[in-house]
């Protein structure tokens, strides 16, 4: 009976259409939450009309997962009082325009009414929209609601229907179910639709994956007007306005433009139309920039794509171009910067043949790294001191540069600050590669330089032909096979995951079953807290601990509380700590890394985009 969360939020619900007695739906619902409700000695009134048919046409398990939450929460929110299903033929109460129940000969309304707390008006909408509870603290008395109203209307939707509330403060709330009688599938959903009609907020799961990408209502962009060959930018960007200004300036410079306001569907943009070029901004809705560029650089078909940061921070320009940006720009009040990024942008994806410098002062260590990396698609100029790498910088232009810190003439140290020391030279990617283990205070003197110049330590071949093809922008399904192979070994999705260990935080049991069923089969080893205290003292506790998935909305101690106690410990500073948050306002992720969360991912979590956000910091 626990719901299967993860099938669920990866879109792929398929929905079984059969015969359901009300008889036998009447006696499971008594069956399965009458001993719920004596438990708090509320009564619990079950109610089928008496004009009604024997049977209806819908998806068994669907309805009943709907019913389950509607009367969970019912009876979780009621302390005295009642709690009541009434099931009944309606004629009206749905949405006007509802594509389905509108056009069907009779409609069922499934009302579950208590005398609870109730939803205050301005938070009717709110409960439905965001995955949130009406209540705005997150320690809350009632603890989390797992999978939400969001999740109940998304059945509805995939059934043909709807979930209407009416309620008020302190005095109860009634949730109304509105199904068709006689349900002819997902196609009849999807048929109702008229052919220019926009997606509707909220789709149902199962028509998120077939139906065409969903529009960005807010901007209208080109995407119904690319060809195969045209120039194409995506601007993925949370704020509409300054997402046209970009739109604008790309179609001036004969770029066609894709917009996402939102991290999830920029990469789905990427991947099915695989732009020319991409502008992100950092701060989004359902995600970090930083996780966007990460799966972008990780996904052999949108890792050669250059990306232009925009984001409000000049702290984070290094970070970013040594996470394979192309560019970083801080936005600012002007157009000027901007239209200089999408020049060079523009300039850039020009076919042109990239160069690479080597500097290697052993000579059968170099021919190797010549061999490794050599390829028609970039020209390779390969030397074996620092004097000659600094005059070939001086008179060349590189694109990245591969250096061996121990130089016979120069401490290649000494060389990474000439970098830094002119302008431009600073931003030429450097990828320090040596078979030597570095002392602990040569590593403490890379990471200082890398926090002012792009550089990469790699202590293999592998890991170097990986970073080498990122700074370079080379398109990794047109190197040969055998360079394939390698980065789809050094990438692959199950290696990355597998005997890692994490720890899921959430208090809600369906969700930990969900995600733990999720993880083991990645063959990950999971580790369980359903308290922020007992999650502390599990990390304490293990040593060898790889990632945390931390649930925001728990009672007592919330999320936040227990990512900060975490990492007031300098043991734990590095451990990836992942939120998972059902709030989509700026403050609240701002809030998420503020207490020390590595990055956030919203609720409904999307289960693919889960792995890959985890497969990015467990690659770091």
């Amino acid at each position: 009976d626990i719901l299967d969360l993860s099938k669920i939020e990866s879109g792929t619900v398929t929905v079984e259409i059969e015969e359901i007695p009300f008889a036998s739906l009447r006696d499971s619902i008594d069956r399965n939450f009458s001993h719920v409700a004596e438990a708090k000695n509320l009564p619990l009134r079950i109610l089928f009309a008496d004009d009604l048919p024997r049977s209806m046409e819908s998806d068994a398990k669907r309805l009943q997962q709907i019913l389950k939450n509607l009367l969970s929460n019912a009876v979780k929110f009621t302390s005295q009082g009642h709690v009541e299903l009434r099931v009944s033929l309606a004629r009206e109460g749905w949405s006007a325009d509802h594509p389905v129940l509108g056009k069907v000969p009779q409609v069922l309304a499934f009302a579950v009414e208590d005398t609870g707390i109730g939803v205050a008006p301005d938070k009717q909408r709110l409960i439905f929209e965001a995955f949130q509870q009406a209540d705005a603290g997150t320690s809350r008395k009632y603890g989390g609601t797992g999978l939400g109203l969001a999740i109940s209307r998304e059945l509805a939707t995939l059934l043909g229907g709807e979930i209407r509330l009416v309620s008020r403060h302190g005095e109860g709330s009634t949730f109304t179910l509105f199904l068709p009688l006689h349900f002819g599938g997902v196609d009849t959903v999807r048929s109702a639709r008229s052919a220019g009609e926009p997606e509707a907020a909220g789709p149902a799961l199962q028509m998120r994956a077939s139906l065409p990408l969903v529009r960005e209502t807010q901007v209208a962009d080109d995407r119904d007007v690319i060809v195969e060959g045209d120039p194409v930018l995506l601007i993925i960007e949370d704020d509409p306005q300054y997402a046209r200004i970009v739109l604008g300036l790309a179609r001036d410079r004969g770029f066609k433009g894709l917009v996402a306001l939102k991290g999830g569907l920029g990469l789905e943009l990427a991947r099915r139309f695989l732009p020319t070029a991409i502008s992100l901004d950092i701060l989004l809705p359902d995600m970090l920039g930083w996780t966007v560029l990460n799966q972008l650089k990780l996904d052999p078909l949108t890792r050669h794509i250059p990306v232009q940061i925009f984001s409000v921070a000049e702290e984070d320009r290094t970070h970013g171009l040594a996470h394979g940006a192309f560019s970083y720009l801080v936005k600012s009040s002007t157009s000027e910067g901007m239209e200089a990024a999408l020049d060079r942008i523009r300039d850039f994806t020009v076919p042109r043949t990239r160069r690479l410098l080597i500097v290697e002062d052993n000579e059968i260590e170099r021919g190797a790294i010549v061999e490794l990396l050599s390829y028609k698609d970039i020209e390779l100029v390969a030397v074996g001191t620092g004097a000659e790498a600094l005059k070939l910088l001086d008179e060349q232009h590189f694109d990245c540069m591969v250096l061996d810190l121990r130089l016979p003439d120069v401490n290649g140290f000494g060389l990474l600050q000439q970098l830094h020391a002119d302008p431009s030279l600073a931003a030429v990617p450097v990828v320090v590669f040596t078979g030597k283990d570095l002392s602990d205070a040569e590593r403490k003197q890379l990471r200082a330089l890398a926090k002012s110049v792009v550089l990469k330590d790699v202590q293999s071949p592998e890991r170097l032909l990986d970073e080498t093809a990122l700074f370079l922008h080379r398109v990794v399904t047109e190197l040969p096979p055998d360079k394939q192979q390698v980065l789809q070994r050094l990438h692959g999705a199950a290696e990355m995951l597998r005997g890692r260990q994490v720890l899921v935080v959430d208090d809600d049991a369906r969700n930990i079953f969900a995600l733990t069923t999720l993880l083991e089969n990645q063959d990950m080893q999971v580790l369980t807290a359903t308290s922020g205290r007992a999650a502390i003292d599990i990390v304490k506790q293990t040593p060898d601990l790889d990632l945390v998935l931390m649930d925001i909305m728990m009672p007592d101690m919330d999320g936040y509380e227990t990512m900060r106690e975490i990492r007031a410990n300098p043991e734990f500073r590095n451990l990836p700590m992942l939120a998972l948050t059902a709030k989509a306002m700026k403050g609240d992720r701002e809030k998420c890394l503020e207490a020390g969360a590595s990055d956030y991912i919203s609720k409904p979590v999307n289960t693919a985009q889960l792995l890959s956000l985890m497969r990015v910091w467990l690659h770091r």
